[in-house]
Formats: structure tokens, C-alpha cells, sequence
């Protein structure tokens, strides 16, 4: 990339599209965020806003224009558009993060949410597209969905206590992305970013508690009420399904540990604990 190139990030407001847009410009490139509310974007100062619709194809395809790398984030349940967004890239270098879970060389993957990492792969892979994808691991930011619960007290509510995995920092994802859309010799590349060490939800509770200062405990749900407490905040059947039951299997099987993070940036990822500390803030009364 010259100098003068652009790098467009859609999800540029989540967890991690927000921290490639500050890997990037730390890195000195210039960066457009892909947003659907200029007003309501929270990007830092110097970064240009394209304000537009994934389904809205016009919109995508103007905020392409002049920017040599695309950062893509899916934020939707279905890959419904898909094709329209990676023709929208056209021959541009597209990173995609996607999912450690997902596996080509089967033709349908285990559950719904792989299934449908596989499936946008698929149509990049197809396209014209410069293509790298970052299949990441769970990752620790997961966790900010027990934040109200630890905020108004001492007790996480969960299922499958003992599924342990090895959590991935947003930062450290951020960190791989800038590198993959900056630099050449990853076209084609299938990157599987994991954190250092597994990890269980009994343990992150803990780990959580201990950076806090309180005794944080937690307390084991069925299956079945952590089913029907997804459904009733509108989580699909099958996606609720899905992840049950990669939970399940992440109590009996190994932890798949990568070093991809440490042999891309050169350093080792961030723990679970890291990540604790650069969010206590989220879990503060």
C-alpha cells in the first residue's frame, strides 16, 4: 500500500472493527469507516465516514471507491446480500473475519453459525477479491454479556461451567487485521487467531472477580434455561441450539491453541486477565 491508499472497515463501531480503525491509524494509514449514522458513530478524529447499508448496494459501492483494502465484519444472522457486498469489492485485498469453528474441507459444518462463516467464505473465496480470512476463536469480549449481571451483584448465571477455550483479545485480532490489510503475502491465507491458554466460563468468572477486588461466583444453569433465556432475548432456534451445543463440546474436547497471533505481530496474545483489566470498567457497579 502507498501512503495516500484507504482502508474501508465495516463494523468500524463494534469491539474489534473499532479497535482495527486505531490499529490502522497508529499504523498511519488513512481509514473509512463504514457507518449507517454519521451522527451516532462514535470513530476517532481523522477518520473518514461513509454513511451507507450493506443491503444497500449503491451505498457500499460508493464508499469502495478509492480504497485499496476492506476490512469486513458480518453483522447480520444470515448471509442474505452477501454476494452483492464481496461484487461491491470487486478485485480489492478483503480480510474477513470469520470463525476458528469453520472447516473446507467438509461440505457442512457442525452448527448454524459456522455454517454461516462458511458459506460468506465461500462467495469471497469465489470473487475477484484479494482474499484473507482470520478465522478467530471465541472471543474474551464475550464475556461483557455477564456485565450487567456482575454489575447489580456477586453471581454469573451460566451453562456448561467447564467449557474451556482459549479466548481471544480484541486487540490482538485488530493487531493481526492491520497487518493482513497493510502489508503483501497473505493473499490466500486462512489464519486461526486463538488466545495463550484455555479458559473455562467458571474460571473467566473468577478471573474477572479477582480483577475486581469481589467474590464473583458462578452459578450453573441447565441447558435448558440457558436455552430459553437466548429465546427470550430473541436469539434464532438454531443459533441458540448451535451454541449449546459447541459448548457441550468444549467440555470434552481439547483446546485448539494457535500461534499465529505471536508469529503475525511478534508478540504473544493478551490473556483473559489482560483483557480483564483493559475492561473492569464495563464490569464496575
Amino acid at each position: 500500500m502507498s501512503e495516500h491508499d484507504s482502508v474501508l472497515v465495516i463494523g468500524s463501531t463494534g469491539n474489534v472493527g473499532g479497535n482495527v480503525v486505531a490499529e490502522l491509524l497508529r499504523r498511519g494509514v488513512n481509514v473509512r469507516a463504514f457507518v449507517r449514522d454519521s451522527g451516532a458513530a462514535d470513530v476517532p478524529d481523522g477518520v473518514e465516514l461513509a454513511v451507507g447499508d450493506l443491503h444497500d448496494v449503491a451505498s457500499l459501492t460508493e464508499a469502495v471507491a478509492g480504497t485499496s483494502a476492506v476490512f469486513l465484519m458480518w453483522p447480520f444472522l444470515s448471509t442474505d446480500g452477501i454476494e452483492d457486498v464481496v461484487a461491491a469489492v470487486g478485485a480489492r485485498r478483503l480480510v474477513y473475519l470469520s470463525s476458528y469453528g469453520v472447516d473446507e474441507t467438509v461440505e457442512r459444518q457442525g452448527d448454524p453459525i459456522h455454517q454461516m462463516h462458511a458459506d460468506i467464505e465461500r462467495a469471497i473465496t469465489a470473487s475477484t477479491a484479494e482474499w484473507t480470512m482470520l478465522r478467530a476463536g471465541t472471543f474474551a469480549a464475550n464475556a461483557l454479556g455477564w456485565a450487567a449481571e456482575i454489575r447489580a451483584g456477586d453471581t454469573v448465571s451460566e451453562a456448561f461451567g467447564s467449557a474451556a477455550r482459549a479466548v481471544v483479545h480484541e486487540r490482538d485480532l485488530a493487531a493481526v487485521a492491520a497487518k493482513v490489510l497493510t502489508e503483501d503475502g497473505h493473499a490466500g491465507a486462512r489464519y486461526v487467531l486463538t488466545g495463550p491458554e484455555p479458559v473455562t466460563h467458571v474460571e473467566q468468572v473468577r478471573i474477572i472477580g479477582e480483577v475486581l477486588g469481589r467474590d464473583v461466583r458462578f452459578r450453573e444453569l441447565t441447558p435448558e434455561a440457558a436455552r430459553q433465556r437466548m429465546l427470550d432475548h430473541g436469539w434464532p432456534v438454531e443459533f441458540a441450539d448451535g451454541l449449546l451445543g459447541a459448548w457441550d463440546g468444549f467440555e470434552r474436547q481439547p483446546v485448539r491453541i494457535s500461534p499465529t497471533v505471536t508469529e503475525l505481530t511478534g508478540s504473544a496474545p493478551r490473556s483473559f486477565r489482560d483483557w480483564v483489566r483493559d475492561h473492569a470498567a464495563d464490569f464496575a457497579a
